[in-house]
């Protein structure tokens, strides 16, 4: 079994890498790190970076996530190659721009690009944002999946994910004590569905409320709490249709706690994405997605 430690980055193709530069730094609040090659490196915490926009197709996207060691990449490879998996050692020049010592990526059951690295850089300098939105750092991805039963049996079977709680096919795992770092959403392509950042606290997601409505971008769920993860958050939408979420106050699950919990189902129906009442306009989050 593959054990990952954590989600380490998104990349994400763009055809106006200008106008997401802006909303990048300008909405979301992240602070950009360097702009290289036609790609902008964005920062949310003490990570080299945590999103990378480059010029390119906006269906393009990539997840990184971070194993152990190089004996750890290396049996994930065979592992992978073992199940079938078309998997793609990573390049001189694939881990610069990634700022990571070695990598390997592959395309899971759905067509998702996910990267496994490993000793990604970290920053001696702390995050400083563009504007003080209260980000604490990255935190998850929503994942489409076009077979939900089946790519959930393999994050739990081949990479060690654990599902927290259900929300009719749509399963929310952890890879740690955090209620979830993927969620996976049935749909009918593949792709990231939406990127999740960690705010200080409700104060944070209210002043985002007001800043978004106020620049005229558009909001697609929230403000709300989850009643899976207990969170408080708020969904807007980003260039070429990629949803940003801030959210604050999720439900940790404590390593000995793990071989008690057993994972709740909820209805896939609005009241499981919001206590509250909040209505999504997000279609992987109605109970018919197409």
């Amino acid at each position: 079994m593959i054990d990952l430690l954590d989600i380490r980055y998104v990349r994400l193709g763009t055809r106006d890498l200008d106008a997401a530069d802006r909303f990048a730094r300008e909405v979301v609040g992240l602070e950009l790190a360097r702009v290289e090659a036609g790609a902008h490196y964005y920062r949310s915490d003490d990570r080299d970076h945590t999103l990378v926009y480059f010029e390119g197709d906006p269906a393009d996207h990539t997840a990184g996530f971070e194993l152990r060691d190089a004996d750890a990449l290396q049996a994930a490879a065979a592992a992978l190659s073992d199940r079938g998996f078309a998997v793609q050692a990573g390049s001189a020049h694939g881990c610069e721009q990634r700022q990571v010592r070695d990598y390997i990526s592959f395309r899971d059951l759905t067509g998702n690009r996910i990267d496994l690295v490993v000793r990604p850089q970290h920053r001696g300098r702390r995050h400083f944002p563009s504007r003080d939105a209260g980000i604490t750092g990255f935190s998850h991805i929503g994942l489409c999946s076009t077979d939900a039963p089946r790519d959930e049996a393999f994050w739990c079977g081949l990479l060690g994910a654990r599902v927290s709680d259900r929300i009719g096919d749509a399963a929310l795992l952890r890879i740690d004590p955090v209620h979830h770092k993927v969620a996976l959403f049935p749909t009918t392509r593949a792709g990231i569905q939406h990127v999740n950042h960690q705010v200080a606290g409700i104060d944070d997601v209210m002043r985002a409320w007001y800043l978004l409505r106020e620049k005229g971008v558009k909001i697609v769920f929230g403000p709300g709490r989850h009643p899976t993860s207990g969170a408080v958050f708020l969904y807007f939408e980003g260039p070429e249709g990629m949803v940003y979420e801030y959210s604050t106050g999720v439900r940790t699950i404590a390593p000995e706690d793990e071989a008690g919990y057993r994972p709740r189902q909820f209805p896939a129906v609005p009241s499981s994405f919001c206590m509250w009442g909040s209505l999504p306009d997000i279609p992987e989050f109605r109970k018919d997605p197409s």
